[in-house]
């Protein structure tokens, strides 16, 4: 969650109000947060470059990205990509999910867009956080 935090910080928080950047501070700070991990109902998967973790996305319910984070230092270096493709194989392989959704930040729609995540309504804001639905089709 230290990787989550720190990459908000730098790169989407600018975009957020002081509401929304406490929200987000308060979720992956959230101890249910921790509970639903140790429950099952959040995977959480990795990047790691040697030996340090680099990047991060979350799925909650098998489908939906939760967090998706990159250090700073691994930015446009193809990490956030190589999540997405993982996860997008394991989702169809492994739990028969044939679709991934994603509340994209300001910050990050375009990187989702070019990735085939299409917007599924309008940018919204709740809590003090901005986002823009969006939906990947996944194809085999």
């Amino acid at each position: 969650m230290k990787l989550a935090w720190e990459t908000f910080v730098r790169f989407d928080a600018p975009d957020y109000s002081q509401e929304g950047i406490q929200n987000f501070r308060n979720f992956v700070n959230d101890e249910m947060l921790r509970k639903m991990f140790l429950a099952g109902h959040y995977q959480l998967f990795v990047a790691i470059d040697d030996g340090k973790y680099v990047g991060m996305l979350t799925l909650r319910d098998k489908k939906h990205i939760s967090l998706l984070f990159v250090d700073k230092d691994y930015h446009h270096n193809g990490v956030a990509s190589a999540l997405i493709k993982y996860v997008s194989k394991y989702a169809l392989d492994e739990e028969g999910i044939d679709r991934l959704t994603v509340n994209s930040s300001p910050y990050a729609i375009n990187f989702y867009r070019k990735r085939g995540f299409k917007d599924q309504g309008p940018e919204t804001v709740a809590d003090g956080i901005r986002f823009t639905p969006m939906e990947l089709i996944i194809n085999r």
